[in-house]
Parts: C-alpha cells; structure tokens; sequence
C-alpha cells in the first residue's frame, strides 16, 4: 500500500515552532491552511477556501471543470503567492478524486506546477483515506471507529483504533457522482456500492466520525432544527434517529430558504440531497449507535504527519491551554500550582473531570485583559468556541462555566443561560465549585498559594484552610469572601487555622 507522504515528512527536520503549509485541491473546494507550528493542537493561522468545483460534471465529461480549472488555478496562484509572502515554502499540496480521475488531470498538475511553482502531490484513495483518519485523530486522541470522508467525487472509510488507522478503501459515492445516476435508480446504486464497502469494513461500528463538507451541512441544519444552542460543529454528535429526523426535514424544505438560515453556499447546500441519501444507507448498513462531525481531515492528517510519536500521545486540550496560558496569562506557570493547591477538593475527582480541571488553571488567567464587566462572559465564550481538540460539547460548556465563575459569583442574568441546559444540575455545581476555587486560590497568593497555606476537605462537612504565618498576612477581607463563597456552593463549614 502506497504511503508518499508517511516516509516524506519522516525525513523533515523537528518543525515545531515552524509554521506548516497546507493546499487541499478536491473536487469541490481548493482550501490553504497554515497551521502555527506542528504543535498537538492546532493553532490555524491562516485559513481559506475557494468553492471552485473542479470535479463538476465530471462523471459525465470525464474531463475536469472548464470553469473549475480557471477558478482553481487563480485560487492555487494566489495561494503560491501567500505562501512566499508567509516565508513557507514549499506548500504540502495534495489533488484528490477530481485530478486523480479525470483525462486532463495530468495536464492541470503539469500547469500548476510550470505557472506557481506548487508541486501537487495527487493520492490515491486509499491514502486520502488514511489522510483524513489520521485528521480526525488529531482531534480524537483515543477515536476508536470508522471515519467517513465524503468529497465531492468520491468517499472513503477508514478504521481507526488505538491512536492508528486500520483498514481503508475508496468509493464513488460523491454527491457530483450520484449527479449522474437516474433518481430511480439512486437508492439501489447507493445501496449496491455500501454492500460491497460493509463487506471489506465490516458491518457494525459503534461510531462513524463524518469528515467533509456535506456532512458538516447536513450536521448544521440538524442543529438548526433542534434549536442547538451552539454551533461549534466539531465533536457535535447526532443519533441514528436524529439524523434520520433531520434527512426528512431537510426534504420537506426549500434549499434556499434552508440556506439562508444558517449561512451555506449555494454550492454546498445543492449537493446536501445527495449527501442525505448516502447516510441515510450509511447508518441503515453500518448500524453505528452515534454519528460524530469532525471538522479534521486530511488537511490536519498531513499535519499529523510532522508530529512525532512522543507529540501525538499528549493530550490537544491540555497541549492548547499551556499555549494559551504561555502566550496570554500575566505569570505562565501559575496554572498548575493552582491545580496543585487545589488539588485536595476532589478526592474522588475522575481522569475526565481531572483533565478539565488542569485545563481550567491553565486558562484561569488567560482573559485578565477584557474589560472588567466582560471579563467573565469573555471567558465561557473564548472557551466554548475556541477551535480546541478531544473537547465535548458539554465539556466545552463546563469549562466555560468553571472560568466565568473564577471571575463573577453567580452566573444570573447570564446571554450564556441557554447553553447551560447541555449541563444537568449536577456537573453545573461541580463547574461553579470549580470555578469559585479559582477565584479564590487565584488572589489568595501571588507566587503560590501553597507556600500561605494547604486545604483540606472533609466531604459533607467543612473545608478547612491551614495558614502559614504567610498565609494569615494575605487572608485579608477579600479572600476571606471568596473562600467564605466557595464554601457556600460546597455546602460545608469554612474553618481556618
């Protein structure tokens, strides 16, 4: 099995701090992404895409796009032109399903790379596949499942586990494809073409990551349907049965008045019938229990390939809050003496819940520049749309609430109020706990709060703070409010000694 880019970048210097250039050239979109350094979360630099439908009527043609080619071609030019200007050089280009399939792919890899100077590197299905598995790894350190990757001229299926991709294969079950097959006869076209890919794949998979464009435009109108309060769609996670809701909503509404709600081109949203159609049998064959949208793939897999093994083991939340915490806090390290000193507040705290607490004292100081009435508010947004990785939407939510309440009491009257509900009552205190603990261990010492003083907690009963004779300089009226409040929400006795 032909791997090109596995062994090329295996050859690359460490490119840690060096900013990454990636061009993806599919069959409907030519995107360039650079990404601020192969670091494990991924900090986008810069982003754009051009909606240029190379592989348009090329089922029919066989030929790529006239109006494709010349809108691809001034897209790849003036990316070959930022990439120079962004001292990157040279651009990893890749050319999926259109390029690689049609007559005069060759010629417009030959143009491109005489007229800007891009080498396009044209892959293979299969590679494509391990592409974008290893970009929703990126995202999902422990994904375990089949990822599904839908382009506009082909869809591939990739096995992941244990932080590796298994099996893979390609298909033409893109929208612009099926463009070309009788709608009579579509549904059993699409279902011939599943049976066979369910037998090299394997029938069952408890969940199906969906990478691509037409995915994320049937997710978002299924979030739009529900009246999903969030619209980060990376990690958004549908049932079988919600999107089998969502696919018979989608057909009794008009495209364009579905395109005007939440903002889909007009080239993306006509392909989303087709799309529908496809994971409608999507889910009837592989009978998966939860579907999960990444906005990871193959751009991030080429990414994924500069990273070390040692890199790819670490965790992208925790990864992206020392980023954060280095870059914008007022005294980087700070975070994990807090973690430390509040450590003793949750005994029985799990390695989910632990994760997020470590996450919350890195990020605890990074929002100290927004104005005072904003302060808390900024925080839960910075948070639950930040482009972070291996972070739940409820875990985005809980995160949020722990840094609005390290700077404001009480969350009441709160724009924010409707996001809360993806918490239950229960991980809605724990997060106000959290957060008051902050808000005290934060001002109780500058340097270190346990150089003043050591916390223990008896469960149920109190919370007692053991002063050093440093300590009892700084417990003064305000600290003595904030540790007064946190013992409030814990429901225990404040004692001090």
């Amino acid at each position: 099995m032909i791997e090109p880019f596995n062994a090329k970048f295996r050859k690359l210097p460490k490119r840690a701090l060096k900013r990454v250039g990636v061009v993806d050239v599919g069959s409907n979109s030519i995107r360039l992404v650079v990404f601020d350094g192969a670091a494990r979360s991924p900090a986008y630099f810069y982003n754009e895409k051009v909606m240029a439908g190379l592989g348009q009527d090329m089922a029919k043609t066989g030929r790529l796009n006239p109006k494709g080619v010349e809108r691809g071609f001034s897209a790849l030019a003036r990316f070959a032109a930022l990439g120079r200007s962004m001292d990157i050089e040279p651009l990893t280009c890749v050319a999926t399903a259109a390029v690689r399939e049609a007559a005069d792919g060759p010629d417009f890899q030959r143009r491109v790379e005489r007229e800007t100077g891009l080498k396009l590197h044209v892959i293979d299905g299969e590679e494509e596949a391990r592409l974008s598995a290893q970009g929703v790894l990126l995202g999902w350190p422990d994904a375990r499942g089949l990822v599904c990757d839908i382009g506009g001229n082909s869809m591939e299926l990739a096995e992941v586990a244990d932080g590796k991709v298994g099996r893979r294969v390609t298909s033409q079950l893109g929208p612009f494809r099926l463009q070309q097959i009788a709608p009579n006869k579509l549904r059993d076209h699409i279902a011939g073409i599943l049976s066979q890919l369910a037998e090299e794949m394997g029938s069952h998979h408890e969940r199906i990551y969906l990478v691509g464009g037409s995915w994320r435009a049937i997710a978002r109108l299924d979030m739009e349907r529900l009246s999903y309060p969030m619209t980060v769609l990376h990690e958004y996670r549908m049932t079988p049965e919600t999107a089998a809701d969502t696919i018979n909503w989608i057909g009794q509404h008009d495209l364009n008045t579905l395109r005007g709600s939440v903002g889909i081109s007009s080239s993306r949203i006509e392909l989303v019938p087709l799309a529908s159609k496809v994971l409608s049998q999507l889910v009837e064959v592989f009978t998966p229990s939860e579907l999960f949208i990444s906005s990871y793939g193959i751009r991030e897999g080429l990414l994924y390939e500069h990273m070390s093994e040692t890199l790819r083991r670490r965790d992208p939340l925790i990864e992206a809050a020392r980023f954060t915490e280095k870059q914008m806090s007022r005294m980087p390290g700070f975070g994990k003496k807090l973690y430390h000193f509040l450590l003793p507040l949750f005994p029985d705290m799990s390695e989910k819940r632990d994760r997020l607490m470590r996450a919350a004292c890195l990020l605890h100081d990074t929002a100290w520049r927004a104005h005072p009435d904003y302060r808390a508010e900024a925080c839960f947004d910075n948070v639950t749309r930040a482009n972070m990785a291996a972070l739940s939407h409820p875990e985005r939510i809980y995160l949020g609430l722990a840094l609005l309440h390290r700077y404001k009491n009480n969350r009441a009257q709160s724009q924010m109020a409707p996001l809360f509900d993806l918490l239950g009552e229960p991980e809605i205190l724990s997060a106000e706990i959290l957060g008051k603990a902050m808000r005290f261990g934060a001002m109780f010492a500058i340097d270190d709060p346990a150089d003043a003083g050591t916390l223990q907690v008896i469960p149920g009963k109190s919370l007692e703070l053991r002063l050093t004779k440093t300590g009892r300089e700084l417990m003064g009226e305000v600290a003595h409010a904030r540790f007064q409040s946190l013992c409030k929400s814990m429901n225990v006795e404040g004692i001090l000694s």
